[in-house]
């Protein structure tokens, strides 16, 4: 059947029997591959705690972005908290737990740390239910830990307030019991795919079949991410590939999209998921870069007295602070006077662990003095 013989690819005859160029994939995989090697021979030297910062950092970036994927935003710092208590990873005092953080910090690491383990309904559901503790998306109540029923109509991926266009329609709710069986059943047994192009298809088999209300994509990229961490042969994660997709976040739906509605040669998809993730292997180079750069200023600072303020500053300096440290910032943060706070700093700048920052601006800013740089 020809691609113009139907709307979308699952209403072809041959369904789901995907099809692709291997031979124009082979470079793409070799690329990726090599990239990979890489990056897992520099953490191979750095120790178990530099490689636990790391994975530490590739797991909150992923947290936060496949959620600002889908427009929601999370506080990096509660990500960062709830991660690290899990894995038992010290990072000093822990920020406050923010309820929407926990479900997804939970989906995303079962699917990471028990790649191995079977995917199964219960699993599925699982996740959903972590996602959507009230059972509410927004102000619309939804099916929780359950298939999507289509009591509203078809489920549509529409956009345009007023001349709706629809990019997308996914198959009937009284499929969905044979079609994510068939999905399971393959995602879980052996296969002749290359483990690459097996975690490519799993993303987009299951953005197709779309089968909850609401959390497809997070859900969506948490089993690329378990089919990575099988390829991988490791749970530990080290890269982002949520966060290389939000980079690209346009040309993301706009493959997916012109993916639906081609024929079930998925070349042109698995050349682009592939292209993505070598970015976000590489990306993780700059990662691991400004984990070490923390780890070589930590250790300057180690036998430098500091009060809880300084400590608790200047952690949030390694961390990324945003926007420019200035002396009402620290005490807003520190939540002492600004004398109390410019005294901090003074004392820092005597000490070389912080420089005025060259930016203009009305007030007088600072940043970390890394005589590396």
């Amino acid at each position: 059947m020809n691609s113009g013989d139907y709307t979308y690819i699952w209403q072809a005859s041959d369904w789901p029997s995907w099809h692709y160029d291997l031979t124009a994939l082979a470079a793409p995989i070799a690329e990726v591959s090599r990239a990979q090697g890489l990056l897992l021979g520099r953490l191979a030297d750095v120790g178990m705690a530099l490689r636990d910062q790391a994975s530490l950092s590739a797991l909150t970036e992923d947290v936060v972005k496949t959620s600002e994927i889908e427009g929601e935003q999370l506080n990096a710092e509660s990500v960062r908290s709830s991660i690290a208590r899990r894995l038992g990873v010290d990072i000093g005092a822990l920020a406050p737990i923010d309820r929407n953080v926990e479900g997804v910090v939970e989906m995303a690491l079962d699917a990471t740390a028990h790649c191995k383990a079977r995917l199964t309904r219960g699993r599925l559901f699982g996740w959903h239910a972590a996602l959507f503790p009230t059972g509410y998306s927004g102000l619309a109540k939804i099916n929780v830990g359950a298939w999507r029923d289509d009591a509203g109509g078809p489920m549509q991926l529409v956009s345009g307030p007023v001349r709706r266009r629809v990019h997308f329609e996914a198959p009937p709710a009284d499929r969905l019991d044979s079609e994510t069986t068939r999905f399971l059943d393959w995602i879980n047994a052996p296969s002749d795919e290359p483990a690459l192009i097996k975690a490519g298809l799993g993303h987009l088999w299951f953005v197709t079949l779309h089968p909850f209300d609401d959390g497809n994509g997070r859900i969506a990229r948490a089993i690329g991410d378990l089919l990575l961490a099988r390829a991988d042969g490791s749970p530990q994660r080290f890269y982002s590939l949520s966060a290389q997709i939000q980079r690209e976040r346009k040309a993301y739906y706009d493959i997916l999209e012109q993916t639906q509605k081609r024929s079930l040669d998925v070349t042109g998809w698995l050349v682009w998921f592939l292209d993505t993730l070598h970015g976000a292997v590489d990306q993780a180079q700059h990662t691991l870069d400004a984990v070490l750069s923390k780890a070589r200023l930590r250790q300057r600072w180690a036998t430098t007295p500091l009060n809880e303020r300084q400590a608790k500053l200047l952690n949030r300096l390694l961390d990324g602070f945003e926007g420019k440290l200035t002396t009402s910032k620290w005490a807003a943060i520190a939540k002492c006077s600004p004398d109390t706070a410019l005294r901090d700093i003074t004392d820092l700048l005597s000490r070389g662990v912080l420089r005025k920052s060259d930016a203009g601006g009305r007030s007088t800013s600072y940043e970390l003095n890394d005589p590396s740089e």
